[in-house]
């Protein structure tokens, strides 16, 4: 049903570009990189490097539990990795690769740079240039496409996660350094319904960004806090996502102004609450830390 929603053109040509990579890759071979095992098997060996929690290559991955079971159970007859449980808790299984394994890593990491050499050695500097910007701009939006955006429980651990993450930046980043007690609250409570949502991003599975809204019951009003993205997911668009989002939410329920307030030196952000229609306005609040206010009027 989505594939019918989006134009015929670019399915073809999203098809075509699939069918080139795994050709030229060697995606196709059972013997991937010359080696006696297929292309998922050796992605899953590189993946667990050093050792790596099941649950994590899972989510990492995008893997079925009982299929990574069985492609780990390969690696062990082959005695290329061990699995156990944890010390701490029996219900968290961890690989490790063996010395034959961690051995074959590095075959593997010498072959795949000998296929990316061999992809790139018959164009001139100026197209491999090309071609390399265009292969990461591929998977920033491969990426991007990948983020996931829900309602979250402040006192999970992801939440838990991206709001120590982004008092941690705001400490860095701020003149004075910051202390939560001292900004306008956004409490556990207020970031829960009714009287407000939070919204984490995830990655893999991993949490990657977040933004809450402060609701006031009985107006149409409502404040945008805690917006954060992780650095390794920025120019990915996500907080412009993070922020759509927010904004649908409080429109469905009967918002009809978003306000937030932040510092000068949070220059991105600045950026992003502009083009995403924010206009400045006079304080209307007495955040301390804040040097400018920003309001948008929803549809």
């Amino acid at each position: 049903m989505e594939a019918e929603r989006i134009p015929r053109d670019q399915i073809d040509g999203v098809r075509r570009f699939n069918r080139t990579v795994t050709q030229r890759v060697g995606a196709l071979n059972d013997a991937y990189l010359s080696r006696d095992r297929p292309l998922g098997l050796a992605r899953l060996l590189w993946e667990i490097a050093d050792g790596a929690e099941v649950r994590v290559l899972r989510s990492r991955l995008g893997l079925d539990s009982g299929y990574l079971s069985r492609q780990l159970r390969r690696l062990e007859a082959d005695g290329l990795v061990t699995t156990d449980t944890g010390p701490g808790d029996g219900r968290v299984r961890r690989v490790r690769p063996t010395p034959a394994g961690t051995a074959e890593q590095a075959v593997l990491d010498l072959a795949s740079d000998d296929l990316a050499a061999s992809i790139l050695e018959p164009l001139d500097p100026a197209r491999r240039e090309r071609l390399v910007a265009a292969m990461g701009e591929v998977e920033r939006l491969l990426l991007s496409a990948q983020v996931r955006i829900g309602a979250a429980d402040p006192r999970g651990s992801d939440a838990r996660f991206c709001l120590r993450s982004y008092f941690a930046e705001l400490e860095r980043r701020f003149e004075t350094g910051f202390d939560p007690g001292r900004s306008i609250s956004a409490s556990d409570e207020e970031m829960s319904p009714p009287r407000g949502l939070l919204l984490v991003a995830t990655l893999h599975g991993a949490p990657v960004g977040c933004g809450a809204l402060k609701l006031h019951p009985g107006t149409s009003t409502a404040e945008v806090k805690r917006m954060w993205t992780a650095p390794e997911v920025r120019g990915l668009g996500l907080g412009r996502r993070l922020l759509e989002r927010m904004e649908e939410e409080a429109a469905g329920r009967g918002i009809r102004t978003l306000r937030l307030e932040t510092n000068r030196t949070l220059t991105e952000a600045i950026g992003l609450y502009r083009g995403a229609g924010f206009t400045e306005v006079d304080a209307f609040n007495d955040e301390p830390y804040a040097h400018l206010w920003f309001e948008k009027a929803l549809r």
